[in-house]
């Protein structure tokens, strides 16, 4: 009886002491929205200058949050539509083609298949010239966005210009789904496959019909690819976990200084496949909601996480209404895998002297483990449990894509050549050798690491007073670097062609077929197919023999860097 009595005082102790911080926080902000309110108005009215009362506002807001971290955000009712989108909708009116810009001149880069650009014959590399009378050119991509997108029924006219003639185009706008699930299907006669790109509204029932679907083939093994997916909506996440963990299993728990934000998540439902062998695939930019999924698998023994070290998003964000229909999103919390590591890789709470947020310290990592007693690490991501070297590309092969140059050469090929099928599809030697020769005139300059390790060096030589005595060795250097380099073309053609074949079989087959066409190239996938053919390695993983297995040239330690 006397320990209850002191468990209950300790209770009341607590929540008092809690009370009375909340009630000294409460007092700080209404004290401070006085001063912010009277400094404010004193300024509009008696400032020297003619004051903008809603710039001012505008920029206090963001100084303010400019303190915390990059996903505490301030939505004007402006914005709204465009927040919804990006974050919440998969769904808008529009007519389903991507634009660019070349040189000033707006231009369309894909067109979506069954949309109304398609329908209406509207081809990668037309110019659009007008959009409902309204020339294009010097147009930022908000007022081009803003100009093409509009309610569902509502018409559009477009003033193309392809191969010199001009061309009138009238559509309606349709509703433009964009999917969470951008591929789904059999990789072979195996291995199912289901590519997911967000978790937006509707992203867990998309997974689950396309895992149903899959399982009337009787896979093997199941691919889950999460990588480039920067997550969404966390209810999501625990949706698509519980497709493959039976009802009442721990997903993710949240906890903030405000205990009203602490929240616990569990599957609800009986899985789909609970024994199905899975494979996820991750990358550094597989952020939020990818990483719980991924961490909650994996620490519940449930899959294999292949690829490289995820974000490091450990954050959950809540939207709250503000007047005049506008809204703050605040993160609210931490969320913690069913291990209770939480992966968040960037300490916003002590920021440097620049205002940039630092990596937590190695010596701060913490090690858990798995539900079969696997270790792994918070903080800095998700470690995969098996590592494959990201692909990176070369400075020529970025600069040929960042000056849209495939873009160029794949209209043209486009209207040259048949193309009947996307999986197998490769260029030839002498198409390679057409493309190399259309950039003759084309400008593509770009620096080359080792031109930018020779910048640094001969820096530091000027720095050190050395320049007289190694000039001469590096002017010698420079001369060799630039004879390499015009090779480079001819040394970095595996990636080169493997990007330019990317942009060719989108205008044949759109993203289904772009997609498709890379699954030949694609090591994280050779990678978990080959695990599905090896089950004794898989059951050593799971069991903890085999992590952190190395593919390639890739490295993993607690310290890596992404």
């Amino acid at each position: 009886m006397k320990k209850v009595k002191i468990a209950l005082l300790c209770t009341i102790l607590a929540v008092t002491s809690l009370a009375l911080a909340f009630k000294e926080d409460l007092f700080q902000v209404s004290k401070n929205l006085d001063v912010f309110a009277s400094l404010y108005k004193e300024i509009n009215v008696n400032y020297v200058e003619e004051t903008n009362a809603g710039e001012l506002m505008k920029h206090g807001i963001d100084a303010m949050l400019e303190s915390l971290d990059p996903y505490t955000e301030y939505v004007p009712e402006s914005e709204i539509e465009d927040y919804k989108l990006k974050y919440v909708s998969t769904q808008y009116g529009g007519i389903g083609a991507g634009t660019l810009t070349i040189d000033g001149k707006l231009y369309v880069n894909e067109v979506s298949e069954g949309h109304p650009s398609q329908k209406a014959d509207i081809r990668p590399g037309d110019q659009i010239v007008k959009i409902n009378g309204i020339e294009t050119t010097g147009k930022q991509r908000t007022q081009i966005s803003q100009l093409l997108r509009g309610p569902k029924g509502t018409p559009v006219a477009l003033t193309l210009l392809r191969d010199g003639a001009v061309i009138d185009k009238s559509l309606v706008r349709e509703e433009i789904k964009q999917p969470n699930v951008s591929y789904s299907g059999m990789l072979d006669e195996q291995v199912g496959y289901i590519r997911l790109d967000k978790f937006l509204e509707n992203s867990g029932q998309e997974v689950k019909e396309a895992l149903e679907n899959i399982m009337k083939q009787k896979p093997k093994g199941l691919i889950l690819d999460l990588r480039n997916n920067g997550g969404g909506i966390l209810q999501e996440a625990v949706k698509i976990v519980n497709l493959f963990v039976d009802k009442n299993v721990l997903v993710v728990s949240q906890k903030g200084r405000n205990p009203e934000k602490n929240a616990t998540y569990k599957t609800m439902l009986p899985a789909i496949a609970p024994n199905l062998p899975i494979v996820v695939l991750i990358n550094g930019a597989s952020a939020s909601a990818s990483e719980i999924v991924a961490g909650a698998l994996q620490d519940l023994d449930r899959a294999i996480v292949v690829g490289q070290r995820s974000y490091g998003k450990g954050l959950v964000q809540q939207t709250f209404n503000l007047p005049y229909n506008s809204l703050v999103k605040v993160t609210v919390a931490k969320y913690y895998t069913p291990s209770g590591r939480c992966i968040q890789a960037l300490d916003y709470a002590h920021k440097k002297q620049d205002g940039t947020a630092g990596k937590f310290a190695d010596s701060t990592l913490k090690a858990f483990g798995t539900k079969a007693g696997r270790t792994v690490y918070d903080g800095n991501g998700i470690f995969p449990d098996v590592v494959v070297a990201p692909v990176k590309y070369s400075p020529v092969t970025l600069t040929l894509f960042n000056k849209n140059l495939f873009f160029d050469y794949a209209n043209e090929f486009k209207k040259n050549n048949k193309v009947t099928s996307a999986k197998d599809f490769q260029i030839n030697d002498a198409q390679y050798a057409q493309f190399v020769a259309s950039l003759a005139n084309k400008d593509y300059s770009y620096t080359s690491r080792s031109e930018r390790l020779l910048n640094d060096l001969k820096a530091e030589a000027e720095r050190e007073n050395k320049t007289a005595a190694v000039k001469a060795d590096l002017e010698a250097l420079k001369v060799k670097m630039t004879g390499a380099k015009k090779n480079d073309l001819t040394n970095h053609k595996v990636e080169i062609k493997r990007a330019l074949e990317t942009q060719i079989i989108s205008r044949y087959f759109h993203e289904k077929g772009r997609i498709e066409q890379a699954f030949q190239y694609d090591q994280e996938i050779a990678k978990a197919k080959s695990l599905f053919g090896n089950q004794s390695q898989m059951l050593a993983i799971l069991k903890g023999d085999g992590t952190y297995k190395t593919i390639g040239s890739a490295k993993l330690s607690v310290d890596e860097e992404n």
